[in-house]
């Protein structure tokens, strides 16, 4: 194997209940304010203010999460990634700006505070959306860079490729 590529996604189980529940809320305050003509919370049917601020206080989650997702590819010249929305265009780590690279297994709550784009003093960057694997990155600069994994086994491979023509 000479190319790895990945994408991820926030698809967890428990994340899906969280946002169709919130979407339900939503469907239920516009029910009754619009059907039913009966105030939702402190929200009335005809406080046009207090709506619109309800609907801009959800409805960007939603977009964020349709638009969140984690591209890794590796390949002769590097590592590149790219975490959508947060990133416009690909970031490139090529090859002979690492001073190590290697797959871990990693705490992202206790390390990184959690999944997402993260940074943390001592650990560095992490771009991950679920799990406890990553690509761990140590530049040459002293920066750290980790990218989450799904898919560990074609990653060392395709690194141990690399690394190994890099000697």
């Amino acid at each position: 194997m000479r190319v790895f590529n990945e994408t991820q996604r926030f698809n967890q189980w428990w994340l899906k209940v969280i946002l169709l529940a919130m979407f339900l809320s939503l469907l239920y305050a516009i029910y009754h304010w619009y059907f039913v003509n009966t105030n939702v919370g402190n929200v009335s049917s005809d406080d046009t203010t207090g709506q619109v601020i309800v609907f801009l206080s959800i409805a960007p989650l939603f977009i964020l999460f349709y638009f969140l997702k984690l591209t890794t590819e590796i390949d002769e010249s590097g590592i590149h990634y790219q975490f959508l929305p947060f990133h416009f265009s690909k970031k490139t780590i090529h090859w002979h700006e690492m001073d190590d690279c290697y797959l871990r297994a990693y705490k992202p709550i206790a390390e990184y505070g959690g999944w997402g784009y993260r940074t943390s003093f001592g650990n560095g960057k992490a771009f991950n959306v679920k799990g406890n694997k990553g690509i761990q990155i140590n530049l040459s600069n002293g920066k750290k860079v980790l990218l989450g994994t799904q898919k560990q086994e074609q990653a060392e491979k395709v690194i141990l490729r690399y690394i190994k023509k890099r000697v």
